[in-house]
């Protein structure tokens, strides 16, 4: 038996390393990427209305201009996680960001409907490149310890910052420039970190793809490219199935039959996986105790919180009629309480360890939604739901940086872009599946403020449970006169 990781340290806490200048402007660099991408994610959701008179585009196509995004940019993450282990993640990054600085100035630009879901689509597959290479080139750039706890916190942080921004900064920029401008942003964004990039970033192949000095060998692993096919192919599925359900429901036939593929693809790519010599995604890898149980918590904290915004901006304007300018301010203090948690969690981790905190994180962002269960119809609510979510921004920021650090802790630096590809997608998943699973149940109530508060009582419930679940299954393990530590898989003993 072993110790969990990501148990606390027996040493006293280990101060915070001073980062030199050139590692600031990695970390940077990085984190724009990451915060460009997470607000691509909600930018445009309140402009829909206005793009889609002004592109002819009907109420049934504008899903479109969601899932457009949505499907490349969960579907091809554990992909170029992959691809970018095996041939160089410093490339597959920067080609990430030509691509969606090119795509986001075709959706800036477009002219009808097709040339702007084109761009939207391009824009997915962008972000499916950039986020598990950037990701992974930040936890081996960084040492495993307090410099990799403090990047990936301000990492996180920015990435539940971004998605937070997004629903500001899309009401603002519609009323103010045009629905156009939320797209131009993001090209701005991707330009500004272009230069920057190519003399910042080191090329990472992995140690065992380098010969003698350091110059790659000529036998690289080949990719598994049934693996590609059907795990893509899955991923696409459900993502497609969710998204399109959380406007139509669940009882479309499209709806049913690409879940039953999306099922159906999962599982033939884990007989694939247990089949070839060289997995896409290893078996073992999945098998780790941190992994299973960290994606678990990152699944659950992320679905959760996408459910709340979601619910409670319906609530917001339906109920106590808010406007969408005064509604984004509901939600622009959460932004605030989540910087602040991000500067506070690597110091957190130091003493209680990643997995006491992102049971701590699921627990605390649980309790908070058991006060949305106390919302009204009275003006007074508003100041409940605002102060409700910013706190419980808080504890899951602390579980969004506590989730990565457990999944990427002990994992070899040539699987990292595999560790992160999961993290990733999880984060994806996670953002796509809460509000077709839960804000079903708000939309469709016959009373929206009943609605609301049954699905705030089952958010709580599920992120309470989880957090049980995840302190039993990472629970900590010492064998006697060892001072080891490392991953032990699910249900060793």
């Amino acid at each position: 038996m072993a110790i969990d990781p990501t148990s606390p340290p027996t040493s006293p806490p280990r101060d915070t390393p001073r980062l030199s200048t050139r590692d600031k402007l990695i970390l940077f660099v990085l984190c724009a990427a990451n915060f460009m991408v997470a607000l691509d994610f909600s930018v445009l959701n309140v402009a829909l209305p206005v793009l889609g008179a002004d592109l002819g585009m009907s109420q049934s196509a504008l899903q479109w201009a969601v899932t457009a995004f949505a499907l490349p940019s969960g579907g091809f993450l554990l992909l170029f996680g992959r691809i970018g282990d095996l041939y160089g993640r410093r490339k597959l990054f920067l080609t990430g960001l030509v691509l969606f600085a090119a795509a986001s100035l075709l959706a800036t630009f477009a002219w009808d409907p097709a040339s702007f879901l084109t761009g939207r689509a391009l824009q997915g597959l962008g972000a499916a490149v950039i986020v598990p290479s950037g990701m992974s080139l930040l936890t081996t750039t960084f040492a495993e310890g307090p410099a990799r706890d403090r990047a990936l916190g301000i990492s996180g942080t920015l990435m539940s910052l971004g998605f937070t921004i997004g629903v500001v900064a899309g009401g603002v920029l519609t009323d103010a420039l045009g629905w156009r401008s939320t797209m131009g942003l993001l090209a701005v964004f991707a330009l500004i970190v272009l230069p920057l990039a190519p003399g910042l970033l080191p090329e990472s192949l992995p140690h065992s793809l380098k010969g003698m000095g350091g110059a790659p060998i000529p036998d690289r692993p080949h990719l598994d490219v049934p693996g590609a096919i059907t795990v893509t192919g899955g991923l696409l599925s459900l993502i497609y199935a969710l998204t399109t359900a959380a406007d139509h429901g669940f009882g479309r036939a499209d709806v049913v039959v690409t879940l039953i593929v999306g099922i159906a693809l999962l599982t033939a790519f884990a007989v694939v996986e247990s089949r070839t010599d060289a997995p896409l995604v290893s078996l073992s890898m999945l098998r780790r105790r941190t992994v299973a149980w960290g994606n678990l918590g990152g699944l659950i904290t992320f679905s959760m919180m996408s459910t709340v915004v979601f619910v409670l901006t319906l609530y917001l304007q339906e109920i106590l009629h808010l406007s969408a300018w005064e509604t984004g301010l509901v939600f622009g203090v959460q932004g605030i309480m989540a910087v602040i948690a991000g500067s506070l969690t690597p110091r957190v981790v130091s003493r209680l360890g990643a997995r006491r905190t992102l049971v701590a994180g699921l627990t605390g962002q649980g309790a908070f939604m058991i006060a949305l269960l106390f919302l009204n119809a009275h003006s007074w609510s508003v100041w409940l739901a605002a102060v409700a979510v910013s706190l419980a921004s808080m504890p899951h920021v602390a579980a969004i940086i506590s989730y990565g650090l457990t999944v990427t802790s002990g994992v070899p630096d040539e699987e990292q872009g595999l560790a992160t590809g999961l993290v990733t997608s999880t984060q994806q998943v996670g953002i796509t599946i809460g509000i077709p699973l839960l804000g079903v149940l708000a939309t469709t109530s016959d009373d929206l403020l009943s609605g609301t508060r049954l699905v705030m009582g089952i958010d709580a419930a599920i992120l309470l449970l989880t957090a049980a679940l995840i302190a039993v299954g990472l629970r900590t393990w010492r064998p006697a006169g060892s001072g080891a530590v490392e991953a032990e898989p699910v249900g060793s003993r």
